[in-house]
Formats: C-alpha cells, structure tokens, sequence
C-alpha cells in the first residue's frame, strides 16, 4: 500500500477507486483531498491504527483478476459470470469444472481459494448448488474470508466489514440478473476500515489458538 504523509487533492485524484492507502501518524489530509477520497472510495490507514502483521488482512483492491469455479450444479451460472467479468475488463482464471459430469464442491473450492491465497488472483468466485458448502470449504484455506451471498446488501458488507476475498453463490437459489448484481456490489465494496481490520486479527487469532 502507498504510504503518505500528507495526501493532497492532486494525491487523491491520482489513486485508483476502491484502493488503501497509509498516513503517517501526524499526517495531514486536506480538506478538497478528503472530498476526493470520498468519492473515489479509497481508505486511509493510519500507521497507528493497523498493525503491519494485519496489512494482509486487507482485501484487494482495486480487483483485476478474479478466479472462478463451480461444480456441476453451477456450470451454467459460472460461464455466464466469467463472460460478464470480461466484459468488465477483469482477467479471469476459469479453474473448472467444464462439463455436466458430477464433481465435489470442495476441491473447486479449495482450487479458487488457493489461486486467492497464493496471490494468483485479486479474489475469487465459487458456485455450487446453495454456496454454503463452497464457503465452508474455502474457509479452510489459510488467507482465505469466504462468504456466502444471496443478496447485494450482503455482498457489500461482507467485503466492507469482513474483508471477504471469495464470494460464494448458490446456483439453485439466483437468477443470473440477481447473481451479477451481488457479484458488482461485491467487487464495488470497499476495503474493510481499520476498526474492521482488528476484528479480522482477532479472528485469526482465533484460528491460530484453536485446538487440533
């Protein structure tokens, strides 16, 4: 994430929408700055607010690759998912599965949610008959905050305030109309704010402290 020590208007304009970025502590934003950040959707990080160690924590942003994987079930939805998120200029990395022929959700899950926690991807996609076992499954994957969404209120609070990076759907349960409009809302989300991002460290800890 950039680092500054005063952002000017000029600064504000120049970063990408939805990006992070670092103010020194004592640092200073000016006040046409702040109406720019504003509008342009990036958040400011003090360095005294987030700790290095949870940096990781936030999401990606702006998103430019997205992988993509379904089972059977949600074959149909996630072509034309990964044709709508060309359109939009995303790079997608379509990892399966690609014909009818039944296969388990978890091992696409854990294929989207590793190219995620690898870096290979911005974030990622899951689709499988209700989601709610993909996001299971995704969430065994270190690095990984899989949520599962049915609607765009959802969406967007899951990437704000969770920090989601793999959103997860239910082919039975959306229309491909209400499953692009949760996937736009999601990738127009926000990164999490500093006060989100200490929950997030907090449930890490968790996962680290638990118990074989």
């Amino acid at each position: 994430m950039k680092r500054f020590d005063i952002i000017t208007e000029a600064d504000a304009r120049a970063l990408e929408v939805g990006a992070t970025v670092v103010l020194a502590s004592g640092g200073h934003i000016t006040p046409l700055a702040r109406d720019t950040l504003r509008a342009r959707r990036v958040s400011v990080v003090r360095d005294d607010e987030v700790a290095p160690a949870e940096a990781d924590l936030v999401a990606a942003a702006p998103v430019r690759t997205v992988a993509i994987g379904s089972d059977h079930r949600g074959l149909a939805l996630k072509r034309d998912l990964a044709a709508r998120l060309r359109r939009a200029a995303l790079a997608v990395h379509d990892l399966g599965t690609h014909d009818a022929t039944a296969v388990d959700y978890p091992d696409i899950a854990a294929l989207v949610a590793r190219a995620v926690a690898s870096g290979e991807a911005d974030a990622g996609i899951v689709i499988d008959a209700t989601g709610t076992g993909s996001a299971v499954a995704a969430n065994k994957i270190d690095g990984v905050r899989a949520a599962m969404c049915a609607e765009e209120s959802v969406a967007r609070h899951a990437r704000e305030h969770v920090g989601a990076n793999v959103l997860c759907l239910g082919a039975s349960l959306l229309t491909v109309e209400r499953a692009g409009a949760i996937v736009d809302a999601w990738l127009g989300a926000g990164p999490p704010e500093p006060r989100h991002v200490r929950r997030l460290a907090k449930i890490r800890a968790l996962e680290r402290n638990r118990r074989p």
